[in-house]
């Protein structure tokens, strides 16, 4: 229900004036970067991937009365949409982790934690350590699962988890690093960490939606930032 909770809080603060031009610039220079780099290398990259997955499927369907020709065109070509708007989304997130995550900060715990104590436990190296981390790791997944794309049901799937994985591990540190210190960081990623999941994934299949996509990473960004404060601010009431 608190995952829930922070989700609705997010879906309602994303449009309060100080969140408005975090919403739009992120997205819009991550449409750019990857608009420029889809229209000078979408058809290199699908031709022979194509090639590839029509080669696969004669190999398997080669017996159906069918053009596979198209069928492996066709798949190539979802394949490299599903890529294109993840990483416009991922690249927006980042954008907004470097640049926008204290301002949401500030805005969640001055509406709900105006009293939190800030122990500063993170750090901004911290915060550069744990995005080239997220990034490395989502990179060294992305390799390792290659071969599961060349089966169709599980392509979809695997960059869900994927992305689920990113998204969580992205968001959390600095939605926790101005208030928390090291030790009740810790603990609250270690005890959460079936929460944090299941907003990751969401966040990963806000990715697909039309119009919501826009404003999904400030969405969650408050969401993240919400759901911590609040188990943080928790965790400390019970030890009082």
């Amino acid at each position: 229900m608190k995952v829930l909770g922070a989700l609705g809080y997010g879906l309602v603060n994303v449009f309060h004036p100080r969140m408005l031009w975090l919403m739009l610039w992120p997205m819009l220079v991550a449409l750019a970067l990857w608009g420029t780099a889809a229209f000078f290398f979408w058809r290199r990259l699908s031709q022979p991937l194509g090639d590839l997955l029509r080669r696969w499927l004669e190999a398997l369907l080669g017996w159906l009365p069918y053009d596979l020709g198209m069928l492996a065109a066709f798949i190539a070509n979802s394949m490299l949409l599903m890529l294109f708007f993840a990483l416009v989304y991922l690249t927006a997130l980042f954008i907004l982790g470097a640049f926008g995550m204290q301002k949401m900060v500030d805005h969640v715990a001055a509406q709900s934690f105006p009293s939190l104590e800030r122990r500063r436990g993170g750090s901004v190296a911290g915060g550069v350590w744990n995005a080239i981390v997220t990034l490395a790791g989502m990179v060294g997944m992305f390799l390792i699962s290659l071969p599961l794309w060349l089966v169709p049901p599980l392509g979809p799937v695997v960059l869900l988890a994927i992305l689920a994985w990113a998204n969580q591990r992205l968001l959390r540190y600095d939605a926790l690093a101005e208030h928390a210190d090291q030790d009740e960081m810790a603990r609250i990623l270690r005890e959460r960490r079936g929460s944090l999941y299941l907003l990751g994934f969401l966040l990963a299949l806000f990715a697909y939606v039309p119009v919501v996509q826009f404003f999904g990473p400030v969405v969650f960004g408050l969401a993240f930032t919400r759901y911590l404060l609040g188990a943080l601010h928790d965790a400390r009431s019970l030890r009082d």
